[in-house]
């Protein structure tokens, strides 16, 4: 049987095996287009499965003549919409953080050079006090000098997570070598 017939077979009886027939036989070439995308295997996966979810509803609404290049189609514009979906996610996410993090308007970097010898003592001690997430992401991107990209990939977590770690990290090292210096000057 040819695409055509199958998938007009698919919408005369509803039979998803009918149609996953037909999907499988490119699945490899949705799986790479999400890939080249998306840039995540995991991602990509995801995509995949979802594309053929998006399937079961929306290809009885297309007249298809040649099903792979359709295919091909859907994938990468399904792949932009996500893109962009993240983009803007991800541009809200940090306006939120810029109104609710950020507490004072002066930056604050943990690792300073300052004129006093005991803070990078004092650093290193509020560090360890840190959550798990939060002390991992600090390491790994001001003392490695990893990007948020690469510490999401090496942890397994999202960027905006990263961030967020990241920026609430920052903000209790400064609480806790603010709290540590007052003790000392009382």
């Amino acid at each position: 049987m040819s695409d055509s017939d199958m998938l007009q077979q698919y919408i005369e009886t509803g039979n998803l095996e009918v149609l996953g027939e037909v999907y499988n036989q490119y699945i490899h070439l949705v799986y790479g287009v999400c890939l080249k995308y998306l840039n995540n295997r995991d991602e990509s996966k995801d995509a995949v499965n979802r594309i053929f979810e998006l399937l079961i509803t929306e290809i009885h609404k297309f007249e298809i003549k040649n099903f792979r290049s359709w295919l091909y189609v859907v994938t990468k514009n399904y792949c932009l919409m996500e893109i962009r979906k993240s983009k803007t996610e991800k541009r809200r996410f940090e306006r939120f953080s810029e109104q609710y993090f950020m507490e004072s308007t002066e930056v604050f970097h943990p690792i300073d050079d300052a004129p006093e010898s005991n803070l990078e003592e004092q650093l290193k001690k509020c560090i360890e006090k840190l959550k798990n997430e939060q002390q991992q992401c600090i390491q790994l991107f001001y003392y490695e000098k990893k990007c948020y990209k690469e510490i999401s990939s090496f942890l397994e977590i999202d960027e905006l997570k990263v961030k967020s770690f990241i920026q609430n990290g920052k903000r209790n090292l400064k609480i806790c070598i603010e709290e540590n210096l007052k003790k000392e000057n009382v």
